[in-house]
């Protein structure tokens, strides 16, 4: 077993983790601490230690407000089960597990980030445990970034200082530890060009976004995006985790600043982290990813329709109930203007496919309502097949029944128990069903990280259910519900409509890009 391995800075001491098989090293620093003058500063290298670090426990989590276990609160139910958690500004450290017992294995490598809406998480939490996923054969690595304003903060000052990183640093610490990856984990046994990137939620959303960075050549191989795929539909539609232009970033960095009473970027990186992170909570502001012309250079979704990403084997998917996209209107007057400014000439067919003749506007707007994730999967899978590009990409549906008192249905980021197979840890009555599930799960994702290929053999010795690449024939991808099997549904006539409209009004008409 490779329990002391060594890395770029120094040797590194791990422990067997409940598999004695597998090793687990946690709380590894891939950059220096982020504090004083790297604060709101692209990552720095590490500095080498002497003798051996003990990497035996996670490292404190980054800054964020602190998670109150609340009852009435299902994501505090489910996982902030420790309120009382480390956190600490210096955070930049990552934890590997690997199966592997020599350097020269060349296994495969996950790297995961984790979500949170860039604002709270951390790789700690009890679900994202990597054991399972290394039993299988693969190195899973999982990181910790700066959050909030932490990470996202953007300041005329701060562009001025670092034109070639002026914003974008919990994107640039992924960034960072990926390369990091690259660089050691052959220490680990892993191979470092056979990379997979994934995440969930806005840890999707930096999938997104580290696949359309020019900066991120070679860096991996594929890329898991789990309910973190998004663009707008309906006017009024929220769009987590991203703003529009570098500028109006950098007039909220104003702003804030004139909030804290400070005059200059040296003096607010002499602020104390805890007042600072006490009073960015009490401003409520949003600090989110941002095209700034160097990492990021325009909206990542949008990038990736345009072919402008890494074309590498896509997954993705996301849970049957969660980000449901509805008309904000109250009146069916508003809706019927609504249709017209949105839809023009094809404003009636839109209408009849709501049953827009019914008087109650409710019914209507239900109607209406669809997975604003699958509307961008969509989007995202006709540009892919209709430019040529031939990249494979995978689709599923996650509609599995959720146990428990609560009556939860298939909420957002409930999944994460069944494909890291993590279902123990919950307090939820998971059975057998439940169980089948996540190892058939567990085992289409290592199937994928390990080749870009989902299919394969069950740990049963079967074959899994064919699972193909997403096309305008076969959209339906992989429904996992009380099991995993391939699903022919085609998407709903109002899905269908609303797609063919959002590539009507954009009129792309693309080529791939060589």
């Amino acid at each position: 077993m490779l329990r002391v391995v060594k890395v770029e800075n120094g040797l590194v001491k791990g422990l067997p983790a409940a598999d004695p098989r597998i090793t687990s090293f946690k709380g590894i620093p891939f950059a220096a601490p982020p504090v004083g003058d790297n604060r709101w500063r692209a990552p720095q290298p590490a500095k080498d230690w002497e003798g051996v670090l003990q990497a035996h426990e996670f490292a404190p989590i980054s800054m964020q407000v602190r998670q109150e276990i609340d009852d009435n609160n299902i994501y505090t139910r489910e996982w902030a089960v420790e309120p009382d958690i480390a956190m600490d500004e210096d955070c930049l450290y990552l934890n590997v597990w690997t199966p592997a017992n020599r350097t020269d294995e060349k296994l495969p490598v996950y790297v995961w980030y984790f979500g949170g809406g860039l604002q709270v998480g951390h790789p700690a939490e009890m679900e994202f445990d990597g054991e399972r996923i290394a039993k299988r054969g693969i190195v899973v690595v999982t990181i910790n970034y700066r959050l909030n304003v932490f990470g996202f903060l953007a300041h005329p000052e701060i562009s001025a200082e670092s034109p070639e990183a002026p914003a974008n640093f919990g994107n640039l610490d992924q960034q960072a530890a990926t390369r990091w990856v690259k660089r050691n984990i052959a220490a680990f046994g892993g191979d470092p060009d056979n990379i997979t990137i994934g995440g969930q939620s806005a840890g999707g959303g930096s999938v997104m976004s580290q696949l359309a960075s020019p900066q991120n050549e070679g860096l991996f191989q594929r890329a898991i995006i789990q309910s973190g795929i998004f663009t707008k539909l309906y006017p009024g539609t929220l769009l987590p985790g991203h703003r529009s232009h570098l500028a109006e970033a950098e007039q909220d960095g104003v702003k804030f600043f004139e909030y804290l009473g400070v005059s200059s970027l040296a003096e607010a990186r002499q602020l104390d982290a805890v007042y600072l992170r006490d009073k960015a909570v009490e401003y409520q502001g949003f600090w989110g990813t941002v095209p700034d012309q160097a990492f990021l250079l325009g909206n990542p979704f949008e990038l990736f329709v345009q072919n402008k990403r890494w074309m590498v084997p896509v997954m993705f998917g996301h849970t049957s109930s969660e980000f449901f996209s509805v008309p904000n209107v109250d009146t069916l007057g508003d809706f019927k203007k609504m249709a017209l400014d949105m839809f023009g000439d094809d404003a009636e067919a839109f209408l009849e496919l709501c049953n827009a003749r019914s008087v109650n506007i409710e019914e209507i707007k239900k109607k209406a309502s669809v997975s604003g994730i699958e509307y961008a999967i969509r989007i995202a899978a006709k540009a892919n097949a209709d430019t040529g590009v031939d990249t494979p990409l995978y689709y599923y549906n996650f509609d599995a029944e959720i146990p428990g008192w609560d009556n939860p249905g298939t909420f957002h980021s409930v999944d994460l128990w069944f494909f890291f197979e993590t279902l123990a840890k919950c307090w939820r009555p998971f059975v057998g069903k439940h169980y089948d599930l996540a190892r058939q799960m567990c085992n289409y994702w290592v199937n994928f990280i390990r080749s870009g290929d989902p299919n394969g053999q069950d740990s049963t010795g079967e074959e899994l259910p064919r699972w193909e690449p997403y096309s305008p024939e076969a959209p339906g991808g992989m429904l996992f519900a009380d099991r995993a099997e391939s699903s022919g549904e085609q998407p709903s006539e109002i899905m269908k409509f609303l797609v063919q409209q959002y590539f009507k009004k954009k009129r792309l008409f693309l080529q791939p890009e060589k």
